[in-house]
């Protein structure tokens, strides 16, 4: 695996997923929604994004910003009430 901040951005969000219930838990098998613990990642990419601003590539901030919206739209969807 690359040592880069899409790896980052991609293991952040992928635990976010789980916790959004959106993608099935490797250990309980399960797709539970844990919403405090999806707000958290989020939460931690929201930081990542304000700390590497102006030293990303294009790319690599609107990848940042993709990942960061979707996960903030399922959020809100299963939270209804927003983020």
């Amino acid at each position: 695996m690359k040592r880069d901040i899409k790896s980052i951005v991609l293991l952040l969000a992928t635990q976010c997923m789980i916790n959004l219930g959106e993608i099935e838990d490797p250990i309980t098998k399960g797709k539970d929604v844990k919403l405090e613990k999806a707000g958290i990642f989020i939460d931690l990419l929201e930081e990542l994004k304000l700390k590497t601003e102006g030293n990303l590539t294009e790319e690599q901030k609107e990848f940042m910003m993709e990942i960061v919206d979707n996960l903030k739209n399922i959020y809100k969807k299963k939270n209804k009430i927003g983020y």
